[in-house]
C-alpha cells in the first residue's frame, strides 16, 4: 500500500510539472515534449486504477497522434531567420 501511494504522488508531481512546463515554455518544441510527459503521466494513473483499456488508448490517441501532429506542425510552420541564406 505504501509502495502504491509513493508511486500515485510520483506520477501526480510529475502531471503537474509537466503541465506547468507545457505552459511556462518558450518554446513550442519543450512544450510537446513536456506535453507528452503530461500525458504519458495520466496514461499511468490510468494503470494503476487497473483501466489498462483506457490507458492504451491514451498513449494511441494523445501521445502518438496529437503529439506527432504537434511536432508536424512545428516543422512545417518554422521560418527561416532573415539573416540566413539557406
Amino acid at each position: 500500500m505504501v509502495y502504491e501511494t509513493i508511486a500515485f504522488v510520483l506520477f501526480a508531481v510529475i502531471t503537474v510539472g509537466c503541465s506547468l512546463g507545457v505552459v511556462l515554455m518558450q518554446d513550442i518544441w519543450h512544450s510537446a515534449l513536456l506535453l507528452g510527459g503530461a500525458l504519458l503521466s495520466v496514461a499511468v494513473h490510468y494503470i494503476m486504477l487497473q483501466a489498462e483499456f483506457l490507458a492504451a488508448m491514451q498513449i494511441l490517441v494523445y501521445v502518438g497522434g496529437i503529439l506527432i501532429l504537434v511536432t508536424f506542425a512545428v516543422m512545417l510552420t518554422r521560418t527561416q531567420p532573415e539573416g540566413s541564406n539557406i
